[in-house]
């Protein structure tokens, strides 16, 4: 399972870096969203994979005697999905008032838009 999701990790951040690259805003938008979600996995994978053992610990217990959940990733996680999904509703929406000033989401072309202003 970690391996599969290791893969996954790599695919994630080489699709995202590969669409950041590129010259339009709605690529660029589509890679930040790739690469937020790969941090994501990434945080979920280093804190240890236990199927089927709850994040709480009872607190009658003294000791670790079973693997548990780490709670600690999986808050982190729902703190950043949270977070990016802010980011990608207003990166969307200043692409589409970007779209419908300039009439073009080509970032070379926004570039010399300097005779529109």
């Amino acid at each position: 399972m970690e391996v599969l999701l290791a893969f996954m990790i790599g695919t994630l951040y080489a699709s995202g870096i590969y669409m950041i690259l590129r010259r339009s805003l709605v690529k660029l938008i589509i890679g930040i969203i790739l690469i937020g979600n790969g941090a994501n996995l990434l945080i979920f994978l280093l804190g240890r994979i236990a199927k089927g053992s709850p994040p709480i610990i009872p607190g009658d217990s003294k000791v670790f005697i079973e693997a548990y959940s780490d709670p600690l990733p999986q808050a982190l996680i729902l703190t950043a999905i949270v977070i990016s999904f802010g980011l990608q509703s207003f990166a969307i929406i200043l692409v589409k008032r970007a779209h419908k000033v300039v009439k073009t989401d080509d970032l070379d072309e926004m570039n010399a838009t300097d005779e529109f202003s």
